[in-house]
């Protein structure tokens, strides 16, 4: 575990740090209750997760916990949540850097009530179209990875039936704004869906992938940190 945590040194002492910020950010934002929901940052061929059961407000350094992807843990005493093959499986089958698992209310309650997501606005497209919800399966286990791979197929976002939801990126600022606007996304549509006597309008399946399109160049360009390409910020309405 020494030579492990040597040969990776900074960036995982620095990925750990805003693992714990993003993950303590979920309960502060109310998407998640006490130790519900996870966070995991991949750096090279290893995971950083979030423990089982110990509240993120208590984690610190000493904490840091790291799976290979085949999920042997190559550092830390804590065990790893029950989660870890859902957050394994993204990273086998994507280009995910980073995931977050929360048990939002209103995305929870979304995923009791319809098979996918209405498109009730155009935002769905940061997530690359209708989001589909996953069968029930039993947490921790391999089905529950499997059903959200089957929902996340095209996608960077998915809810879990009676659970709640999964959204990835290419950072956990990316995944976790991503988790921010499908909860988002499920509070209109309840809103909306609520009042008496009237059905929320939707929108078309071809205009969510016309603003896909367009979505695609928003956004302002600023010089990278250290000087080379630019990048191009995050999608916003």
């Amino acid at each position: 575990m020494t030579e492990m945590a040597d040969r990776h040194g900074d960036a995982l002492a620095g990925a750990w740090l805003d693992l714990v910020a993003t993950a303590r950010r979920t309960a502060a934002e109310g998407l998640v209750v006490g130790t519900s929901g996870n966070v995991s940052v991949r750096v090279d061929d290893l995971v950083l997760v979030t423990p089982s059961g110990v509240p993120y407000d208590r984690l610190g350094p000493a904490d840091t916990v790291a799976v290979r992807l085949d999920g042997t843990r190559v550092l830390g005493a804590l065990t790893p949540t029950s989660e870890l093959p859902m957050h394994l499986a993204v990273y086998r089958t994507t280009g995910a850097r980073a995931v977050v698992h929360t048990h939002a209310v209103h995305a929870t309650a979304v995923s009791t009530l319809v098979d996918e997501l209405p498109l009730v606005h155009y935002m769905t497209a940061v997530l690359g179209g209708p989001v589909r919800v996953a069968p029930y399966e039993t947490y921790g286990t391999d089905a529950l990875a499997e059903r959200m791979l089957e929902a996340l197929r095209d996608r960077t976002g998915c809810l879990l039936q009676n659970h709640g939801a999964v959204t990835y990126g290419a950072s956990l600022d990316q995944a976790y704004d991503r988790t921010a606007q499908l909860e988002w996304m499920c509070r209109l549509w309840l809103t909306a869906a609520a009042v008496p006597g009237l059905t929320p309008s939707l929108l078309s399946r071809d205009e969510i992938r016309r603003v896909g399109e367009k979505l695609a160049g928003y956004g302002q360009t600023a010089p990278s940190a250290d000087g080379g390409a630019p990048g191009r910020g995050g999608a916003q309405g």
